[in-house]
């Protein structure tokens, strides 16, 4: 099932399964701006990570002396038991609330809602993880939307790049056996603010950044004035992805990384992870802007 809003600028679907970003559309032009998650390359538009992202080290974590299992990104992406929680003219948002099947791969009482709300030219994300129950919970969050690139007929991949607020000094960091997180690596930004686009560009897997100094990240085209702008203001990490050769780009902002390749696995000790108070909530946000 598949729901909708709309305005002046943009329609948006949401599909319930997941609650996942489907269809960014054009009002104005009809054009689309998601992938189009063709399963003969990559079946999905815009998962939604938590509570991990990426691979963890022998496929689970240790938390209190208990070993569990946990799947690649987390277990919100294709999740049936999702439900719409409100709708309104500009706004969808979506819960799942802690159940049998989570607690069998995660030991925390929570609600997870996401909210996609409409505002001009803006598209918002926002997050909101609330701790039910009496001890604190541990989390990773983060999205992984992937952009219809090229999005014009005659275009060519390389007609695009990605162009960041800063010129930026980065290195990403290597991805190694099963996922995991190894050394830095490969110098990428070299005080420069942009990466041009290739179809080899993520041969080795993703490019991986940690604490950048841009708050954002625009897809850009040099054929034109398109712009398509992934914030990242409450997300200190970034992964940037696609299958070789594929027609699209993904721009994760994370809050978490995938398990490096000498963890403990203990989920405590893993990087950059999240810790709420009972009975709190954490909310983080990521917009999308697009131009014409």
């Amino acid at each position: 099932m598949k729901y909708s809003i709309q305005n002046e600028f943009f329609q948006i679907e949401i599909l319930e399964k997941g609650a996942e970003l489907c269809s960014i559309k054009s009002r104005l032009t009809n054009q689309e701006f998601m992938w189009q998650a063709d399963p003969e390359i990559w079946g999905s538009h815009a998962p939604n990570l938590f509570p991990v992202i990426g691979c963890l080290k022998d496929d689970g974590f240790i938390h209190e002396g208990k070993e569990y299992a946990m799947p690649k990104h987390g277990f919100i992406r294709n999740n049936k038991d999702i439900q719409l929680h409100s709708k309104s003219e500009n706004e969808l948002c979506f819960v799942l609330k802690s159940n049998e099947n989570t607690r069998k791969l995660y030991p925390f009482k929570f609600e997870f809602y996401i909210h996609y709300i409409l505002d001009g030219k803006k598209l918002h994300v926002k997050h909101d993880v609330v701790n039910t129950g009496s001890k604190d919970m541990l989390f990773c969050l983060g999205g992984h939307p992937a952009f219809a690139c090229p999005l014009k007929e005659g275009e060519k991949y390389s007609d695009y790049y990605l162009e960041f607020e800063q010129k930026e000094t980065a290195h990403t960091w290597m991805i190694v056996d099963n996922g995991l997180i190894g050394q830095e690596g490969k110098l990428i930004l070299d005080e420069n603010d942009r990466i041009k686009l290739a179809p080899d560009l993520f041969a080795k897997d993703a490019l991986i950044f940690k604490n950048l100094k841009s708050s954002f990240v625009k897809l850009r085209s040099k054929n034109s004035n398109f712009s398509l702008k992934v914030s990242l203001d409450d997300f200190p990490y970034l992964g940037l992805w696609a299958k070789p050769n594929a027609p699209y780009v993904c721009i994760e902002p994370w809050i978490g990384i995938a398990d490096s390749y000498d963890s403990s696995r203990k989920f405590s000790e893993k990087e950059i992870i999240q810790s709420l108070d009972s009975g709190q909530t954490f909310s983080a946000a990521y917009s999308i802007e697009i131009t014409e």
